[in-house]
């Protein structure tokens, strides 16, 4: 039995004086902590996945990321709490005869075989489209697929009962690797409200394409109510500058909420710079907060994620009988 999650989850007021200055309300929509072993957005595409898998008797998830991907090890341990088998593709070939990272050696200790392939093919087989293997689910790099589509969606059906009047006024944003997140709120939204997706990485006109094509596999059409931002994936995927870190670090203190780097802290940044630019006055953004920050590899490995939990607040869950 997996853990259930813990739907749904808080949305908290941001005061900032800098963002009421420029007449923009903050709230952040605290997916961080829907889930102690597959936090975030992880959980929200994952979810119907698992079911779908579970229901279809496979033996195996398998699917694919980088070194440090949050999907591969959100993977493992899922397969792990539901008795699964899991496999992991991992880009780099070269990795293969070196000592493993804190985040694959995490995988591996969820029982996750790891494969790795050469960077130059990586990509093509990456969509999971290509991979056929006997009782093994598959899953794309990411997590994002049509069904990962329709579970994002929950979070923007939780947002409009935690906010009545969710309209107009009101933008929803949060960082796109894959784009699967934002097609999915953006998909459930009311009429009036919008999408904003900040991207964090390289990826102009190609992650539109995703989005919208995610989208079509969900729904059957695009919803027209969302825009990427592109300006502030900090040079590349994973990558960090000093002046992100500084920004980082400085919400953190003066907030008390952790913020993950690679994704959380680059759609916030966005939000902030685009006060400033006074392409937000007079709305209220809800910043989907889609992950937590990478654990320290020298702690303690968590606890199995077979039970526990926080309080109730909604529960949702999924077993294999």
């Amino acid at each position: 039995m997996l853990v259930p999650a813990d739907l749904p989850t808080p949305l908290t007021v941001v005061d900032d004086p800098e963002l009421a200055a420029a007449g923009v309300e903050l709230r952040l929509k605290r997916d961080d902590l829907a889930h102690p072993t597959v936090p975030g957005n992880k959980w929200r595409k994952l979810a119907p996945n698992l079911e779908r898998a579970v229901a279809d008797g496979c033996r195996a998830l398998l699917t694919y990321g980088g070194a440090y991907s949050t999907h591969v090890r959100a993977v493992a341990a899922a397969a792990r709490a539901l008795g699964l088998e899991s496999v992991g593709v991992i880009r780099g070939a070269e990795l293969a005869g070196m000592p493993r990272n804190w985040s694959l050696a995490r995988a591996e200790r969820d029982g996750m075989a790891l494969e790795f392939v050469e960077r130059s093919v990586y990509r093509e087989i990456a969509s999971g489209r290509q991979e056929r293997r006997a009782g093994h689910f598959v899953l794309p790099e990411g997590g994002s697929n049509a069904a990962a589509v329709r579970g994002a969606a929950v979070v923007a059906e939780e947002l409009a009962a935690q906010l009545p009047d969710l309209g107009a006024r009101d933008v929803v944003c949060c960082a796109v690797g894959t784009g699967g997140t934002v097609a999915g709120i953006a998909a459930g939204l009311p009429s009036g409200a919008q999408a904003l997706g900040v991207a964090v990485l390289r990826g102009e006109g190609y992650l539109e394409r995703e989005v919208a094509t995610l989208q079509l596999a969900a729904y059957g059409r695009e919803s027209g109510n969302w825009r990427l931002a592109h300006d502030w994936h900090g040079g590349g995927y994973g990558r960090v500058p000093e002046e992100l870190e500084r920004f980082a670090a400085r919400f953190e203190s003066r907030h008390g909420v952790p913020v993950e780097r690679r994704y959380v802290a680059k759609a916030l940044s966005a939000v902030y710079g685009l006060a400033r630019a006074g392409e937000l006055t007079d709305r209220r953004v809800t910043l989907v907060v889609t992950g937590v920050p990478d654990p320290d590899p020298e702690a303690a490995p968590a606890a199995p994620p077979f039970a526990g939990g926080r309080p109730e607040r909604g529960r949702s869950g999924v077993s294999r009988s």
